[in-house]
């Protein structure tokens, strides 16, 4: 039997690479969607032969619209896995790398001198030992990151990182007033410009992951990069809720929770939408109307950087639309790690956006970057706990993130509903 090369052995596992990974994965995810249009295809061909679609066809149609969902989420997770880097990145400074030994220090045995020798360095007042201690700048900065990947909106809006409790911003609602004017009449005093103040409250978002002595004594675990994996999770599901649909008591204001108005009759402070015609549904004859409405509600300025927004299912029926020559409204990712488009716009798929229903505002379009405001306060804070739950010791961690609607015109909704 003839032995291999020891450099080809120890070279064999490293072929499989994530980039080759994800582009496997976007070949299986194209490949779906060719069946998925032959099939859909198809069921059009029935109805125009018997006014109605074969059984067998939808049901197929249905398999491989959910297969696709699942092959996009693959692409989905591997691109996450992808862009996350390695923590430990190398200290840029002595000071740097003195806080994380000493975090290090404090999360293994709860040994606090080094931090409190730190803060007193750094004349600090800001992170007495009751209320925790500010974690690395690495494992903050990863935790950006990830949430940045995992929660759609906070991706696609403005991001302020701010070191009080409240973002105050005035916005102008009205230009400055101007007019023509004869060369030899009167000019009489213009408007005034009419401010409008918005506030943005950072409200607290916790996580308390645990773990045993063992798991601590353990040299070889790199705890930064566990406490930062266990938190991004957590924390990106609880924004990304509070993004779309919180209520803006104890957690920030979600698009969804301002009132929506019909678009002929917006006002500022209030969300203007484009209803269906439809209760529960598109309506049946020309249903991409509506997206066409909803793309054109929106002002120039913000509609060139504007994107789609709505979950799985809903992109689901949109996939079957198609234009007045045949081809489809939605398209594919260009590449792995790209977004697909639904008539020439991004289109982001975010799970807390509601399911089509009667009278549900199931579409979002929109500049996000102009219209949706993240507030984070700076800082992510860890405390030790070893009493409350032995043999376990908690990591009680905390940041302070506030959201909201900053300009009222940059977004559209989509409403199932007659009007």
């Amino acid at each position: 039997m003839e032995i291999e090369p020891m450099d080809t052995l120890t070279a064999a596992p490293e072929t499989k690479t994530v980039p080759e990974t994800m582009t496997a994965a976007f070949d299986d995810f194209m490949e779906a969607f060719e069946a998925f249009k032959e099939t859909n295809d198809r069921r059009f061909g029935e109805i125009e032969q018997k006014l109605t679609a074969d059984v067998v066809t939808r049901d197929k149609l249905e398999r491989i619209n959910k297969a696709m969902d699942e092959h996009k989420r693959t692409l989905d997770h591997l691109a996450l896995k992808k862009a996350r880097p390695a923590l430990s990145r190398g200290a840029d400074s002595l000071e740097a790398a003195e806080h994380k030994q000493a975090f290090s220090a404090y999360i293994r045995r709860g040994d606090e001198a080094g931090l409190r020798e730190l803060e007193g360095k750094a004349m600090s007042v800001g992170s007495a030992a009751d209320g925790g201690y500010l974690v690395p700048d690495e494992t903050d900065a990863e935790i950006g990151r990830r949430l940045s990947i995992a929660s759609p909106i906070r991706a696609l809006a403005t991001v302020r990182q701010v070191s009080a409790a409240v973002l105050k911003k005035p916005f102008s609602t009205s230009g400055m007033a101007a007019g023509w004017v004869a060369e030899t009449a009167a000019r009489p005093q213009t408007g005034n410009v009419q401010l409008a103040e918005l506030s943005f409250p950072t409200m607290e978002l916790y996580a308390m992951p645990a773990a045993t002595a063992s798991l601590l004594d353990d040299a070889a675990v790199d705890v930064e990069s566990w406490i930062a994996s266990e938190v991004d999770i957590v924390f990106s599901e609880q924004e990304g809720t509070a993004f779309v649909s919180g209520d803006g008591i104890n957690k920030p204001k979600g698009l969804l929770s301002y009132t929506a108005v019909a678009d002929g009759t917006w006002s500022w402070g209030n969300i203007g939408y484009i209803a269906t015609g439809a209760a529960g549904a598109f309506k049946a004859a020309g249903p991409s109307d509506t997206l066409i409405d909803a793309i054109y509600a929106l002002k120039a300025g913000h509609r060139q950087n504007a994107s789609f927004v709505m979950n799985r299912k809903t992109q689901g029926e949109i996939r079957k639309f198609k234009d007045a020559d045949g081809n489809y409204l939605w398209r594919p990712p260009a590449g792995p790690g790209q977004q697909a488009q639904l008539m020439g716009f991004p289109l982001v798929e975010a799970e807390d956006m509601p399911d089509v229903a009667a009278n549900s505002l199931s579409i979002a379009f929109g500049d996000f970057r102009a219209g949706y405001l993240v507030v984070d306060r700076t800082g992510v804070r860890v405390l030790r706990d070893p009493y409350s739950a032995k043999p376990y010791v908690l990591f009680y961690t905390t940041k302070r993130v506030g959201g909201g609607v900053q300009n009222f015109e940059a977004i559209k909704l989509v409403r199932f509903a007659a009007s």
